[in-house]
């Protein structure tokens, strides 16, 4: 499947939008009750398919979604991540979730960091948010290593209703911390 959508890549990984071969691996990722801990709970598959359904069709709809992420020394799905936004949500959201065997090599940190570029120099935004669990602390740590702070609390909308800390920071801080 080609698309007209961008492909980014860092030193370890490729971020491009979900294809159909990414439904097997999403979907066992959705399963794990422990990755999805702070993501709204284990899902069936049904539920997953929707949400693949849901961040591809935010693709077309709003020209940007989250990425599937790909190990480029494995070629092996290990999550999802990128911007974020749908109605309701209280900001332009770079966020992330990786398969527990991703986690602790850096790469929301380097995956997050792509798509941040790409959202402030593609997009336009002006301010990028993550909204985190406070009790999330491997997330807040992400967000601390991307250089932001909490900025505000706030409630997810429906039917989420979950209560998050919003951290996040403005485009020009984010160019000033990378030196562009």
């Amino acid at each position: 499947m080609t698309s007209p959508t961008p492909v980014l890549e860092t030193d370890r990984l490729i971020l491009r939008p979900p294809t159909a071969e990414d439904v097997a691996p999403w979907t066992e990722f959705l399963a794990d009750a422990e990755a999805q801990r702070f993501l709204g709970g284990a899902q069936p598959p049904p539920l997953a398919w929707r949400q693949i359904c849901t961040m591809t069709g935010a693709w077309t709809i709003r020209g940007y979604s989250m990425f599937s992420v790909i190990e480029k020394a494995t070629g092996r799905w290990v999550g999802r991540l990128g911007p974020w936004r749908p109605e309701g949500w209280p900001g332009t959201e770079v966020g992330w979730g990786l398969v527990r065997e991703a986690w602790g090599k850096g790469y929301a940190t380097e995956g997050a960091t792509a798509a941040i570029d790409w959202a402030f120099d593609t997009l336009g935004w002006e301010e990028v948010i993550h909204t985190i669990e406070p009790a999330n602390v491997n997330s807040t740590n992400v967000a601390e290593r991307l250089g932001s702070t909490i900025l505000r609390q706030a409630v997810l909308p429906a039917p989420l209703n979950l209560p998050v800390d919003v951290w996040g920071q403005s485009r020009a801080q984010w160019l000033a911390r990378r030196g562009r």
